[in-house]
Parts: structure tokens; C-alpha cells; sequence
């Protein structure tokens, strides 16, 4: 009896192993999601693709899998994921690629929305925006300010802090005085970098201001990360990562301020002209909670808590006390090199970027609901180049005024704007005002 017990016991256990080993590796490959960020994920992908009006997978039924766990209970497995990159640069500030580069190397990564956050300029948006159209990527419009924390006031010892912003496809209102603060910023870089200059020759690190300024490219406001390529390339340094280690990190032999703006003043500004702050990288900060505190009584939105290495904890704690927002991205530069992070290597939890969007959408709907306001008040090109200067719409020659406005306004909103914010009365009542200055908007289409 024994004997013929006996190897049947190590058959019902090993089938039991197989089995749990089965589930095991279907819970590992399938990523479970709650009805929560269900609801969530929908949300967010239809205002990513808020411009596909006949896509039919907008239907819960076929964006998601569903997955029954041990216990019975309903999950659900979105079959196709969303990648946002929130922080990224070109060579319009201290990248190594090109806008057009940088959206096509997203696209080979999988990203869907990609933030271009230059440092203090958003000169490289249209042409980000023109290479996202062929690859089906939504931009948003960005801008990394470099700003100076003091602890203590003016007099008080001096911190750099780094504030993101993101606009609507619109980018800021009261554009001319957005513009003209980040012009003085990037003034105030020229007279640093020569400064720097001055302090490596001293070193004995002798650098020419031709070669920093042809490294940075024509118009480009030079950064320490130019200056770091001039010293290798004078084999000053054997890698980047030592020009910052040795010579230009905050506070270092080589190391100069600019003349940036006060921190509280940029997220004012910020909040102002109808953007989005966020205070980017707090992990390198000396007074990360001074600093965060103080920000958010001057009206920051969030701050980045996401890097490629996962979650950091003490800063999402940060942000849960203060009650702001959770972002991330890889701060992509182009280096390739092994320190860096790669554009769209960020995991950010789709419950993150829903809550991101319920504080953005409704402060960039009254940002594009005021500057198609001014228009309509003064309908001169001028103030049609604050819809269309990031490249937004594009009319076609030889069609009648009343379908240009028309199409003049679809294309404006319908690939950032829902139907049902589009069609609130007071969009409906700008429509109205725009068709009756057709012949105004008729010289301006092209």
C-alpha cells in the first residue's frame, strides 16, 4: 500500500509546482491594474490622442486585457503603454541633438508625450513640433528656468534652483514678458561663461571664447556643459563628467553666477502667464525642504520625484506633505554616455500623469481661452503669432474666410482640448467673434 501511495504523492506536488509556477510567470508578465488608475489610464491616453476623432479603440473594452487573480478579482492590463517624457534638452540649450533628432529618437523609445525643456529658452519647440508630426508624438511646450535661492533673503547665501514650466500648445500668455525674462537670463549666461573663462585661464586651463561659442552653436546661450566640451577638447580634462567633479560645479574654482532671477519670482511668472511649475531635480539641493517649502507658498504646482532608478522616497514624501504634484523625467542631454539617462527610460505611473493633467488642462484651457481673447480684440498678426508661433496650425491658401476660421480654430484646440471644452460657451462665443473678423484672419492664413 505504501509503495503504491508513495510515487504518487511527489506527481500531485510536482503538477501543484508547475502550476504555481505558470501563475507566477503569468502575474509577472502582466501588469495588473485597479479600477482606479483604469479609469486613470483612459483619461490620460484620450487626451493624448485627443486628435485621432475616429479612433474607436478609445472604448474600455479594448484598451485594456482582463485579468482574473487568484482570489477571483477583475484586473485589467492596458494593452498599449503610455511613455511621457517630462524633461529633456537640445542643442538650443545644452544638448547634443537637434529638436528634430531628439523627437526622433523618442519615438524609437516609445514616448508618446515629450515636454522639450530647454534651459531658458523655447526657441527649439516648432521644430520639435514639426518632427512629432510625422511621428505621431505630442509636444508639450517647455522651458528648465535657471533661478537663485537664498535661505535668508538677498543677503543670505545663494543657491541655483532649476524651475520647469509647461505650457499649452498656445505657450505662455503675456508671451512678450515671459520672453523678455528668459532673454535677461540668457544674457546673463554670455557674461558667465566669459567670467568662467577668465577664471580656467587663471587655473592655467587657458579656453578661447570662439570655441565655447561655436561649440554652444549660433545664438545659443553657453552653459557650463560648453564650456566642459571646450576643456576636453583642449585636453584640459579626459571626460566631462571631470570638468564638473574639479572645475565648474557650484561654488568651484571655475564656477560663476549669472544673472538669474529670484526662485519665488520665476514660479509667479510661471503661474502668470498660464504654465505649469515644477522644481526640477531636488536631489541637488543643499536645502532640498527650505527649499521646496518656501516654493510652494509662492505657488509651485510639483516636483520631480521620478528618475530612472524608480521612486525616490523622501522626495515623494516631500511632495505628499506639501501636497504637490509628482513628475519626473531623464533629463536628457544626447551625451551617450553610461551616466546618463536615456529619453523615455522614466516609469511614471499613469495615476501621476492623471493627476498632472487635473491641474494642468483646466489653467492652460483659460491660458488658450485669453490669448484667443486678445485676438479677437485685436485681431493683427502679432497677436495671431502668439497662437501660431509653436506651429500649431497651419491654414492652406485659396480656401473661403469663414472656413478658414473654422479651420483656423480646430486645429488650434481639438488636438489639446477635449469636444466638451471646446464647445463651453465661452469658446463658443470667441468662435463667433472670430467669424466675423474673416477678413482680418484671411490675410493672416498661409
Amino acid at each position: 500500500m505504501a509503495d503504491k501511495e508513495s510515487p504518487k504523492k511527489p506527481i500531485v506536488n510536482n503538477s501543484n509546482n508547475s502550476k504555481k509556477k505558470k501563475k507566477k510567470k503569468r502575474g509577472g508578465a502582466k501588469r495588473k491594474m485597479t479600477l482606479e488608475q483604469t479609469v486613470a489610464y483612459k483619461s490620460v491616453r484620450e487626451w493624448v490622442f485627443l486628435d485621432r476623432s475616429n479612433d474607436n479603440s478609445n472604448n474600455s473594452t479594448s484598451l485594456f486585457d482582463s485579468v482574473l487573480d487568484d482570489f477571483g478579482v477583475q484586473w485589467y492590463q492596458p494593452k498599449e503603454k503610455l511613455v511621457f517624457e517630462f524633461h529633456c534638452h537640445t542643442t538650443c540649450s545644452d544638448g547634443f541633438l537637434s529638436p528634430s533628432k531628439l523627437v526622433e529618437r523618442a519615438h524609437q523609445n516609445g514616448v508618446k508625450v515629450l515636454a522639450l525643456t530647454d534651459h531658458d529658452t523655447m526657441s527649439g519647440i516648432p521644430e520639435a513640433l514639426e518632427a512629432a508630426r510625422r511621428f505621431g508624438i505630442k509636444i508639450i511646450p517647455g522651458v528648465e528656468i535657471s533661478t537663485m535661492f537664498s535661505t535668508r533673503g538677498e543677503s543670505g547665501p545663494k543657491e541655483p534652483v532649476h524651475i520647469l514650466a509647461y505650457y499649452s500648445s498656445c505657450g505662455p500668455k503675456k508671451s512678450e514678458a515671459f520672453e523678455k525674462f528668459l532673454g535677461d537670463i540668457r544674457d546673463g549666461r554670455f557674461i558667465r561663461a566669459k567670467n568662467m573663462i577668465s577664471k580656467l585661464n587663471k587655473l592655467k586651463l587657458p579656453l578661447k571664447w570662439e570655441n565655447v561659442i561655436k561649440i554652444a552653436g549660433k545664438g545659443v546661450a553657453p552653459g557650463r556643459l560648453h564650456l566642459a566640451r571646450a576643456m576636453l577638447e583642449a585636453g584640459h580634462v579626459e571626460n566631462l563628467k571631470q570638468a564638473f567633479t574639479q572645475y565648474l560645479y557650484d561654488g568651484g574654482p571655475a564656477y560663476s553666477m549669472g544673472s538669474e532671477p529670484v526662485s519665488e519670482e520665476a514660479v509667479e511668472l510661471i503661474r502668470e502667464t498660464g504654465g505649469i511649475a515644477v522644481l526640477a531635480h531636488p536631489w541637488a539641493l543643499k536645502n532640498p525642504a527650505t527649499i521646496i517649502r518656501r516654493l510652494k507658498e509662492a505657488g509651485l504646482h510639483g516636483l520631480e520625484a521620478y528618475r530612472s532608478d524608480g521612486k525616490l522616497e523622501v522626495y515623494s514624501d516631500f511632495a505628499d506633505a506639501q501636497n504637490l504634484l509628482k513628475l519626473g523625467g531623464s533629463d536628457y542631454h544626447g551625451r551617450s554616455g553610461q551616466h546618463e539617462s536615456e529619453v523615455g527610460s522614466v516609469s511614471l505611473p499613469v495615476m501621476m500623469v492623471h493627476e498632472f493633467l487635473k491641474v494642468a488642462r483646466p489653467i492652460w484651457c483659460n491660458a488658450i481661452k485669453e490669448i484667443l481673447e486678445t485676438y479677437v480684440k485685436d485681431p493683427s498678426d502679432s497677436n495671431l503669432q502668439l497662437i501660431t508661433r509653436f506651429g500649431q496650425t497651419k491654414v492652406s491658401r485659396g480656401i473661403s474666410p469663414f472656413t478658414c476660421v473654422s479651420e483656423f480654430i480646430k486645429q488650434c484646440l481639438s488636438t489639446w482640448l477635449s469636444k466638451e471644452e471646446r464647445e463651453c460657451a465661452e469658446f463658443e462665443a470667441i468662435k463667433l467673434e472670430l467669424s466675423r473678423i474673416s477678413v482680418s484672419l484671411r490675410g493672416s492664413c498661409s
